[in-house]
């Protein structure tokens, strides 16, 4: 699949920073030239990447944040523009964007569609005034019904995310809130349980004491209860937190990068993925010499990649060399360490026979005994009571 690429553009800017969220985020406060600066720091990224690239074929274009909804509506088409010229895909594809259901953004809905952007991914996060006040947002219940409402009226896709696991939430209130929003004509859920990351607020306030957290054991019948409310709905868990109407209805952006795919990662502190042609001679990423003749040289090494996290230090890099980005080549153990992490996550797991560094299959028979891993056709998968504790299993796999 070296010869197809997907893209992740990171817009680190929001309006206000949630108490719960560990992405590499600044608040948003007008600054309008570094703002500017940064969207041409990103085109110039793209283009640099496409030197050493070469011909490839484009799958998606992802832009997370951060809220790319705040971003101007015209740089956003522009990304696009760019990117669909540098790596033509075959017709149609997926462009997703990330936004909130506040007026602000609502608004502008119309304008992203006509940048190119025709899948949504709306930040919900409840259905609940109380839940929502207490996660930090800026919107309500009612806000967030309308801005879901506008939504599917613009874009062929939407999506919403829902967080779980809450202080004081019952199994009952989650079971109800997610039947609601099953009910709002959307195909595509993507629930996650409330995590206390350590550099966050909800953090600090836990190891102070003054945040109540549910026993561990009620994150597991959270997670469960929303499998099965969410199935009997006829949404599939495709993935350990995506549920999805059909195959149509999956995020191909975020499987393309489950099933390995390279795939760009640009803006401060973006990751990505990319089988890159390097020198013999010492082993650096090279520009390829037969893109002119458009020809793809891949040699099969896979390499990590990051940006530069610091805003202002991603653009000035970038004006200086042309990127923020640097490399680091995997080697084929760890890639394929990566793989099976990456794939087991997806209901139809991995193919076996991909995975030609590792000796995984003693353990994983002792998995499948203990039903927590499944095999057929040589694909090994997790059965509902594995996804469960699946960082686990890879673990006890990799071991």
């Amino acid at each position: 699949m070296t010869n197809t690429v997907a893209l992740y553009v990171h817009w680190p800017y929001c309006s206000r920073i949630c108490p719960y969220c560990d992405f590499n985020v600044t608040r948003d406060r007008g600054q309008t030239a570094r703002q500017t600066a940064l969207f041409e720091a990103i085109l110039t990224d793209l283009k640099t990447h496409a030197d050493i690239l070469g011909p490839r074929r484009l799958v998606s274009i992802f832009f997370g944040g951060g809220t790319p909804s705040l971003m101007k509506t015209e740089w956003v088409a522009e990304i696009v523009a760019t990117a669909r010229a540098l790596f033509p895909p075959d017709g149609d594809i997926e462009v997703s964007l990330e936004a909130n259901p506040t007026d602000a953004e609502i608004a502008r809905y119309e304008a992203f569609r006509g940048a190119g952007v025709n899948r949504l991914s709306l930040g919900v996060q409840s259905l609940n005034d109380q839940a929502l006040k207490f996660l930090g947002r800026n919107h309500s219940a009612r806000e967030a019904l309308i801005g879901l409402e506008t939504a599917r009226a613009v874009f062929g896709r939407v999506s919403i995310d829902l967080i779980y696991a809450l202080p004081d939430q019952t199994l009952s209130d989650w079971a109800d809130e997610l039947t609601l929003a099953a009910q709002l004509g959307i195909e595509h859920i993507s629930p996650y349980q409330l995590s206390l990351e350590p550099g966050t607020a909800f953090g600090r306030a836990a190891r102070r004491g003054t945040l109540k957290i549910l026993p561990p054991d009620m994150g597991e019948a959270f997670y469960n209860k929303t499998q099965s409310v969410l199935e009997a709905l006829g949404f599939e868990a495709y993935e350990v937190s995506n549920h999805a109407k059909g195959q149509a209805a999956q995020s191909a952006h975020n499987r393309a990068i489950w099933e390995g795919v390279d795939y760009i990662g640009i803006g401060p502190g973006a990751h990505g993925r990319l089988t890159l042609p390097t020198d013999g001679e010492n082993g650096q990423p090279r520009p390829n010499k037969d893109a002119a003749h458009g020809r793809v040289t891949i040699d099969g090494v896979r390499h990590a990649t990051v940006a530069l996290s610091d805003l202002l230090t991603y653009t000035a890099q970038v004006q200086m060399t042309g990127t923020g980005v640097a490399r680091e080549a995997l080697t084929a153990e760890d890639a394929d360490e990566e793989a099976l992490m990456l794939g087991l996550r997806l209901r139809d797991g991995v193919d076996l026979e991909r995975f030609k560094t590792l000796d995984i299959r003693a353990r994983a028979m002792r998995l499948i005994t203990d039903r927590f891993l499944n095999i057929e056709n040589n694909r090994l998968s997790a059965t509902p009571k594995g996804r469960v504790v699946l960082d686990r299993l890879i673990y006890e796999l990799l071991s």
